[in-house]
């Protein structure tokens, strides 16, 4: 029986495990192999140096792109989880099951457009003589700079990660015991503090894997930092593009890419740690 529950498993898990070793295990192999070939006369050699690694970091513009990408994206995830939280909390607890399955609807409705798309319609409204500022102008007031900022490559990760958290958080808020909730209300708990002794604990690993999510997409999208910041200050994807049209550089780009790749597993691993901790108990 025990073989073939084994057998079993191992067929349906065989397809995945394919999958991981194709598209993730080998690419990531070939680029710390790509991270140590040196470029000569504008063509890559394959050797075994340290010099790109030597190299980028000792660079303060890349520590300086990785402080500010690592910030930036820390701050998106802050701001996405406070704003996307009420509206998934009134989702899962006002609506009735018809409004909640159109709200459900409403937050899948965006990634039926390219997120490019949605990039570039906000140029439109961020602009100087954008929808916002010409607004200002009609009440009086003097135009704001907003595109090409840190303020509008913000409202890009929003744009990018805001219904993807909703709906995370909204999954983890529908399974909480409402048991818990009404015990709560029974020993005189006030809603905002039941929200916060009650509600959030109970959903914490939902809140923390999308506060998680939204920090992956952040940490290495290249749209809104250069459609809407304008590339500067320049983030780790805009500095591996650089890197790569300066003489050819793949092999310094594979240690920017190697080194998000290591932030973002270690932050990866950390927030699942945090979000299970005292689950056993």
């Amino acid at each position: 029986m025990r073989k073939r529950i084994s057998l079993y498993s191992l067929t349906f898990s065989l397809p995945l495990f394919i999958w991981q070793v194709v598209f993730f295990v080998f690419p990531l192999a070939f680029l710390v192999a790509l991270s140590f070939w040196t470029v000569k006369n504008f063509r890559m050699q394959p050797d075994f140096d340290t010099i790109n690694w030597v190299t980028m970091y000792g660079r303060s513009i890349f520590w300086q792109s990785y402080g500010l990408t690592f910030a930036m994206a820390a701050a998106a995830s802050v701001i996405t989880s406070i704003l996307a939280f009420p509206c998934s909390f009134a989702i899962a607890f006002k609506l009735g099951p018809k409004a909640r399955q159109l709200a459900i609807f409403m937050m899948v409705i965006p990634f039926f457009t390219s997120y490019l798309v949605r990039v570039y319609s906000w140029q439109i409204f961020l602009s100087d003589n954008g929808i916002i500022n010409g607004f200002l102008a009609l009440v009086g007031l003097e135009k704001i700079a907003m595109l090409n900022t840190v303020f509008a490559t913000m409202i890009g990760y929003l744009t990018l990660c805001f219904p993807l958290v909703v709906l995370l958080q909204l999954f983890s808020l529908m399974f909480i015991d409402r048991t818990l909730i009404e015990a709560a209300h029974n020993l005189r708990c006030g809603r905002l503090r039941t929200v916060f002794e009650v509600v959030i604990p109970s959903a914490r690993v939902g809140l923390v894997i999308a506060a998680l999510f939204c920090f992956i997409l952040s940490f290495g999208d290249f749209v809104s930092p250069i459609y809407l910041g304008g590339g500067d200050p320049t983030t780790l994807s805009i500095l591996i593009t650089d890197t790569t049209k300066s003489g050819q550089q793949w092999p310094r780009a594979a240690v920017i890419a190697l080194t998000m790749i290591g932030t973002l597993l270690a932050v990866a691993f950390a927030a699942i740690r945090f979000a299970y901790k005292g689950r056993e108990q």
